[in-house]
């Protein structure tokens, strides 16, 4: 797993250069936004029960066909797991706001999934709009608790959107 600041060291030395003023001025950036970085983690570590309980809510008033019979979400089992993917979802975009970095969703979450999903019969549309969901509930309670910009938490929660959505999962 990287953060911005090894992803960006391991490609200059790839390409065996010293680390020029572009790069200089994105580990400032970096530094600079990591307090923001860490109370925006704080905020989704203090409300993840309730992040998910809420989004779930919302995706499923939204695609009820989910919850009936026949759906995906159908059965408390089918149910419980999806709010547990959702939790799982927003555990490592929380990482990857600390990280500044995709690298960890990448390893951790996107790789193997498709497989899993493609198997089980999962619908990606739902997981994305989920995701989405989570990621206007984070943004709103980040604003709350003071974080005046919000625009780097889209980052983890909108790569994992694209990444899910280029796949044929």
């Amino acid at each position: 797993m990287r953060d911005a600041v090894t992803t960006l060291i391991r490609n200059y030395d790839v390409a065996g250069r010293y680390l020029d003023r572009n790069a200089v001025d994105s580990l400032k950036a970096y530094f600079e936004t990591g307090t923001v970085r860490v109370a925006a983690a704080a905020v989704i570590t203090s409300n993840a029960a309730e992040i998910v309980k809420q989004a779930g809510s919302q995706l499923f008033d939204e695609l009820p066909e989910l919850i009936r019979p026949g759906g995906n979400a159908y059965t408390t089992r089918r149910y419980a797991a999806c709010l547990r993917d959702m939790d799982y979802y927003l555990r490592y975009a929380s990482y990857a706001l600390v990280a500044g970095d995709t690298d960890v969703l990448d390893e951790r979450v996107l790789q193997g999934l498709r497989e899993t999903y493609n198997s089980l019969g999962v619908p990606i549309g739902p997981t994305v709009r989920g995701i989405q969901i989570m990621k206007d509930i984070v943004k709103g309670l980040a604003e709350e608790s003071g974080i005046l910009n919000t625009s780097f938490i889209d980052q983890p929660f909108d790569h994992m959107t694209r990444e899910f959505s280029e796949q044929d999962v």
